[in-house]
């Protein structure tokens, strides 16, 4: 029987991290690391050399694989306890960030830029903050460092390295079906490795850190073993795209503007998220070929357009507890609509009431960066409710950056964010079930690199406490 006493289910940022601080620790753990996807090395995506994305199969090399969606994707660090989701209402505001501040010298340590974007405190910062109250809207402060998209995947490929030097065994290209349960006590996994055959492992722990690729899986895992969740909150948006020219204040400013606004009439809350200037849009694919569209910013290769999402926050109340189904809903609707592939619409031509045609475009002053994303109308898939949400986040975000509702202003859909179903647990991570642990963007609990990386350290941390060893002191000394 082979047994382990510690199985990673899932080598995203929650995942790996975990790992990185047991041995930080001296831990002399048996660790298992079990990926869906490649190893970061062998990540890499057709669509490069191609053109156009020929939606891969099994997976997709942008979303799984070593370091999950963090290798391909945009690589800012957010390292403010107000960004990343709710982490910090289950362990304390000033905890988190001592763990951000600690989880950011780690990614320092293996590599990461030292400097730190939207740290600005001059008389600008005064006007956008001016600015953004007149409009109704909050703006976060949030220092950022910012990885890089190409850099981000030397940075894990260094994280993979030690973690395998370290004596982490890795399976790649194995996908985990189940737990093993014995009463309320988690055994085990039971996975599915490339050649199809079934294989069944034991362990004393079991840490399942999926991202929000895993969240519909991880869901499906809860009602069947009664793992206690709750249905939370499903964010569905677009990726909005205009020239560097009109947001080159806030860029230079703030590198990343973090904005929460209540627009009129149901005030939703509805933000900002993932801001790339000079970036480029991205298309992902999730599982059922569903395309979603994210945003990527290289240290290096710039583009003359800054992209960023805009979000709108859903909660659902009795009897509906589907959150995430009715998410994929939306984004295969829009998908339809676009042949399989990401939409585009000028916002203009959402206000005209108009579908966008590709001469349009191409004669526009924002060329698209996602240059196979279809022209068309997102709002035949939109619902009501989310679309007049954005387009009237937009006429606010107009106030705080003057040309940002221009006719020409590119609305791409579906962004789409899975991490709805919120694991229960306790301030040590503890869920219902003994021995299993629920962490990452796919547990409902953050959203974003740094969080989900701040989890698996806090994760590292408490099981270095069970085994004995004494813990690093989370300071600045450190």
């Amino acid at each position: 029987m082979e047994k382990y006493d510690l199985i990673i289910v899932g080598a995203g940022p929650a995942g790996i991290f975990t790992a990185v601080e047991l041995l930080r620790h001296g831990s002399k753990k048996k660790i298992l690391l079990i990926e869906k996807g490649k190893p970061v090395e062998q990540r890499s995506c057709p669509k490069a050399k191609l053109g156009h994305c020929v939606n891969c199969r099994p997976t997709c090399a942008i979303t799984t694989g070593f370091s999950g969606a963090g290798a391909f994707s945009d690589g800012k660090l957010s390292l403010s306890y107000e960004v990343g989701g709710d982490l910090p209402t289950l362990i304390g505001e000033n905890f988190a960030q001592q763990l951000i501040d600690y989880t950011d010298k780690i990614y320092l340590d293996f590599g990461a830029d030292p400097h730190v974007e939207g740290i600005y405190t001059g008389e600008e910062i005064r006007e956008i903050r001016k600015n953004a109250i007149k409009a109704g809207l909050k703006l976060v402060d949030c220092p950022i460092r910012h990885l890089g998209t190409e850099k981000a995947h030397q940075l894990y490929l260094a994280v993979e390295k030690h973690l395998q030097a370290q004596g982490v065994e890795m399976l790649f290209s194995t996908e985990c079906e189940n737990i093993l349960l014995e009463g309320d006590v988690c055994r085990g996994v039971l996975v599915r490795q490339p050649g199809g055959q079934t294989q069944t492992i034991y362990a004393d722990t079991v840490v399942i850190g999926t991202g929000r690729r895993g969240a519909d899986w991880l869901e499906k895992l809860c009602a069947e073993h009664h793992i206690a969740h709750k249905p939370g909150t499903v964010d569905i948006g677009v990726r909005v795209e205009c020239r560097n020219e009109v947001m080159e204040k806030v860029n230079r400013v703030l590198y990343e503007s973090k904005l929460i606004g209540y627009p009129r009439p149901w005030k939703n809350k509805v933000r900002t998220f993932c801001q790339n200037p000079g970036g480029f849009v991205a298309q992902e694919n999730y599982d059922n070929d569903l395309a979603v569209v994210n945003g990527h910013s290289y240290k290096e290769k710039k583009s003359e357009n800054t992209n960023l999402a805009i979000l709108v926050s859903h909660n659902f109340t009795e009897p509906f507890n589907q959150p995430i189904a009715y998410a994929q809903k939306v984004g295969e609707l829009t998908n339809m609509l676009g042949a399989g592939r990401i939409m585009v619409q000028r916002y203009g031509d959402i206000l005209d009431g108009k579908r966008t045609w590709p001469e349009e475009l191409a004669r526009s002053n924002v060329r698209p960066t996602l240059t196979d994303a279809v022209a068309g109308d997102i709002t035949a898939a939109m619902p009501y409710r989310a679309m007049t949400n954005i387009i009237e986040f937009i006429r606010m975000l107009d106030m705080v950056v003057p040309g940002f509702a221009a006719y020409e202003t590119l609305l791409y859909s579906p962004e789409l964010k899975f991490y709805s179903n919120k694991v229960r647990m306790d301030q040590n991570l503890d869920t219902n079930i003994r021995g299993l642990h629920c962490l990452g963007d796919s547990s409902g609990w953050t959203r974003g690199l740094m969080m989900a990386s701040v989890m698996g350290v806090l994760m590292g941390r408490k099981l270095a406490e069970k085994e004995g060893l004494a813990l690093r002191p989370l300071t600045a000394e450190e």
